[in-house]
């Protein structure tokens, strides 16, 4: 019997491992993944096929890339909403009735005292560190050839990064360890 390799990267952080809900990004050879997926649906909601090898871990760069936008885009707005006077949680609420609304917004607000379970209402802690958003977002950086998009992200990726890593001394001493919310 041969060894078999697929890329099962996964999005859902500890909460979601704690309950099964993970989503797991499947790329490899169909007929292994049909094998592996009773084994994945043990541990996840969602197990998605995406591909030959390398695609599950391509989408898994995509929907980081997402998530950092979604992050930095409602921490600037609450940012912004508080400055201007208005209350965290009514501006959230007022968010996440309209066009504003996002997963950063209505799940995993990055502003203490909004919601409770989630970092920022445990002083960041927990949930998808700022070293690992900053290193899975340098993963959309590299030679066009090699780009799906003629886009290019060596900008938008190094504006994201820019909030989450600032100055490296800066991050490595306060933000490290702690969750992407901190942006």
């Amino acid at each position: 019997m041969g060894a078999v390799f697929m890329d099962a990267p996964v999005s859902g952080g500890v909460g979601a491992a704690s309950l099964a809900k993970l989503t797991f990004m499947v790329g490899g050879v169909e007929e292994e993944y049909n094998a592996a997926q009773e084994l994945l649906t043990c541990m996840g909601a969602n197990v998605v096929y995406c591909g030959q090898v390398g695609t599950g871990q391509a989408a898994k760069i995509c929907n980081n890339m997402l998530l950092a936008i979604g992050m930095i885009g409602t921490a600037e707005t609450m940012n912004l909403g508080i400055r201007l006077g208005l209350d965290p949680k009514l501006l959230a609420k007022i968010l996440n009735m309209s066009s504003g609304r996002c997963w950063s917004s209505d799940t995993y607000n990055p502003v203490p005292g909004v919601m409770e379970g989630v970092p920022s209402a445990n002083n960041y802690q927990g949930g998808f560190g700022t070293t690992l958003m900053a290193k899975g977002t340098q993963a959309t950086e590299g030679p066009t050839e090699f780009r799906a998009s003629r886009s290019e992200p060596e900008g938008l990726t190094l504006s994201i990064r820019q909030p989450v890593v600032g100055h490296q001394t800066h991050h490595t001493e306060l933000c490290s360890q702690q969750d992407t919310t901190t942006v």
